[in-house]
């Protein structure tokens, strides 16, 4: 089929370029020259694993294109929207500005039977509202919501292969033609046996919202749990393994750190809070107040526990903090609980150099006064407190024995609670993890 892609950035390019190699033609199409200039050439503008190595595939093929102009989505029988809906200035509620702007741009367009299909995660009405813009322009053509699913660091993968897929469409009725043409778009992976489910519109937007909302209360959870184990000198990573063997609960996400980040939870969850209040329903979701609160907490003890750690004071004292992405395998630094303890740290005194394996140039642009240093024994060099705030594997895999030579002073924070304490602690670090004794 002839798809368009509206919007390159993280989820367009990666989308592009996956369904280039399930074998349809595919132009992609953003305003930002820089970035287009950059995908033309199989260069992405962002790091995410085997994605420049897609790229370099599809277009080989001559399936995947890049432009700047609109006109291009023209012959298209598929268009998917896939700009980005991030948080107002000031509020909580998500800016569609860039959602309402590429499907006005976009309707110039369209033509008979044509189906615009939207992935970014959108407040509950947004599929209505435009359905009626659609209508309006070009009464032939559909809107479906698709929602999408991304793990960073395995966008690729979750595209090609995904655990499920979800189409909102009118009335929610499997016998719309925009489920057909959606179960065209993705015969690969539904051949292979991945699920889906055919909703209407609100149930399609809800669920991004609703499964953000409760990765993010079960983070939350077990970071509370982490402040009450302090507290009774427990152990929260054994609690955690206690607790998930019981099937209801699970042990994925029940991860004690330092709290979640990114560009999607913190600011989809306060999304889905402001739109519950629009609709009258914010007493459904109050308890997502808390888990952001709780989230912000942990990286406020952070520092709390560096200062303990440096003898009560962080002035003049020499900090590495491992990671500056908000998670491994990633260069994003939105909202990165790693980024914003180091600038606090920094704030209150202490000398911080921050080391990552993909997110430095972000990390730079975003505070540019913490110092930055790719070369990890570098960066360890005469530090009296280690952070590791980013579990890459190169973080995890330090030899205790190797890293005590460089610092000055043998301390480490696992926020991660990713190191093996008593191999640390049995080579002279003073180790302190996360809700651990």
């Amino acid at each position: 089929m002839r798809v368009s892609v509206i919007g390159c950035g993280y989820l367009g390019a990666v989308h592009a370029a996956c369904m280039a190699k399930l074998g349809h033609d595919v132009v992609g199409i953003d305003v930002d020259e820089q970035k287009i200039a950059e995908l033309s050439t199989a260069r992405a503008p962002f790091f995410e694993p085997g994605l420049e190595e897609l790229l370099g595939e599809v277009q080989a093929t001559g399936r995947l294109t890049f432009t700047t102009d609109m006109a291009a989505a023209e012959g298209s029988a598929v268009h998917f929207i896939c700009v980005g809906t991030p948080q107002k200035k000031g509020e909580n509620a998500a800016d569609l500005r860039y959602v309402d702007a590429a499907a006005l741009g976009l309707l110039p367009y369209l033509a008979d039977g044509d189906l615009v299909v939207g992935k970014s995660t959108v407040p509950v009405g947004t599929a209505g509202r435009l359905a009626e813009l659609i209508r309006d322009a070009q009464p032939g053509a559909h809107l479906a919501w698709n929602p999408e699913f991304l793990r960073e660091g395995h966008a690729v993968q979750d595209t090609l292969s995904p655990d499920r897929f979800v189409y909102g469409v009118p009335g929610g009725s499997e016998d719309h033609a925009a489920a057909g043409v959606l179960d065209e778009v993705y015969a690969t992976p539904r051949g292979m046996g991945t699920p889906r489910l055919v909703t209407d519109y609100a149930t399609a937007e809800l669920v991004k919202a609703a499964a953000n909302s409760f990765l993010a209360t079960k983070i939350s959870f077990i970071n509370a749990m982490a402040e009450v184990c302090d507290a009774a000198g427990a152990d929260v990573t054994l609690l955690a393994d206690a607790i998930g063997m019981d099937e209801r609960i699970g042990r994925k996400f029940l991860h004690a750190g330092i709290g979640f980040g990114g560009g999607c939870l913190p600011k989809d969850i306060r999304s889905f809070m402001a739109r519950a209040g629009e609709l009258g329903a914010d007493q459904a979701l109050t308890f997502l107040r808390e888990v952001d609160t709780i989230n912000m907490r942990r990286r406020t003890r952070v520092v709390e526990l560096t200062r303990e750690m440096c003898g009560g004071s962080l002035l003049g004292q020499r900090i590495t903090v491992l990671g500056a992405a908000f998670k491994p395998d990633s260069d994003d630094v939105r909202d990165s609980p790693a980024l914003s303890i180091a600038a606090q740290l920094q704030l209150q005194g202490a000398v911080v150099t921050v080391t990552d394996p993909q997110a430095l140039a972000n990390a730079a642009r975003r505070f540019p006064e913490l110092n930055y240093e790719l070369d990890i024994e570098e960066a360890l060099r005469n530090a009296d407190a280690v952070l590791l705030l980013t579990e890459w594997r190169q973080h995890r895999d330090l030899d205790p024995f190797a890293t005590i030579q460089l610092v000055r002073n043998a301390r480490i924070l696992d926020g991660r609670n990713a190191l093996d304490p008593q191999k640390w602690r049995a080579a002279g670090w003073t180790y302190r993890g996360m809700g651990r004794p």
